[in-house]
């Protein structure tokens, strides 16, 4: 009987993935990923066996890792963390064998990432949500919005703008507006801990989306967030100073 770990690499970077995931990578006889996040790996996978598809192919993916691990040591892996946007509730649904050991490891998800980056901007309630259309109604989508907007929550917007979809993150941000104060902070940050990593802020009143697209991340303040020197900040309720 073989072993599935079902792995989330984290941001793409080697140094920011986990020991754990790192460790069963090595552990391995074959490994079942997006070509692009192979890419990312291959300074420690080696001569391991790769099984690789395009986009939009994680059904694919996952049913040859399960096929495949039936009598091999499997890692399929995504990038962020394998339970948030990642592979695992696909694995573990569509999973007919109750005898195959299936592990899942966790990575550093895209909003942890871009937050570690900014300062501390998800010290509060926080949620993410993808604006991708491709599983989810447009309409619940901006219901979520609206009541996460509504909720006071800061909100980590993933998949923000894509060329099918050019308007969602402006009409979410419209949304957001009617509930926060011009001066809340946003910030959009592109490959977060890795190669090519971008920061842009802007408070509500002046945010431009000309420079988000599907390698960025959009997180928008709650009423307690500010800026000082430089970092992006929601206050988590001490009483500093006193």
């Amino acid at each position: 009987m073989g072993k599935l770990y079902v792995i989330g690499i984290g941001p793409g970077s080697i140094e920011n993935m986990t020991l754990r995931a790192k460790k069963a990578l090595e552990e391995s006889n074959i490994i079942v990923g997006y070509k692009r996040y192979i890419d990312f790996i291959n300074p420690i996978i080696h001569e391991k066996e790769i099984y690789t598809t395009g986009m939009k192919k994680e059904e694919e993916r996952c049913k040859k890792a399960l096929e495949l691990s039936k009598d091999n040591i499997v890692s399929i892996i995504s990038t962020g963390d394998s339970g948030i946007y990642g592979m695992a509730g696909l694995i573990l649904e569509l999973n007919l064998d109750k005898a195959l050991d299936i592990e899942v490891i966790p990575g550093i998800t895209a909003s942890s990432a871009a937050a570690s980056v900014l300062g501390a901007p998800l010290m509060h309630d926080n949620c993410n949500i993808s604006l991708s259309d491709l599983m989810t109604p447009y309409s619940l989508i901006k219901k979520r919005v609206e009541l996460a907007a509504e909720g006071d929550f800061v909100i980590s917007l993933y998949n923000p703008k894509s060329k099918g979809r050019p308007f969602y993150l402006k009409e979410s941000m419209d949304i957001i507006k009617k509930y926060r104060k011009k001066d809340t902070p946003v910030a959009i940050v592109k490959n977060a801990l890795r190669e090519g990593q971008e920061i842009h802020m802007y408070t509500l009143e002046n945010f431009k989306d000309d420079l988000a697209d599907m390698l960025s991340i959009v997180i928008i303040g709650n009423s307690s967030s500010y800026v000082k020197k430089d970092k992006f900040i929601t206050k988590r309720g001490y009483k500093v100073g006193e």
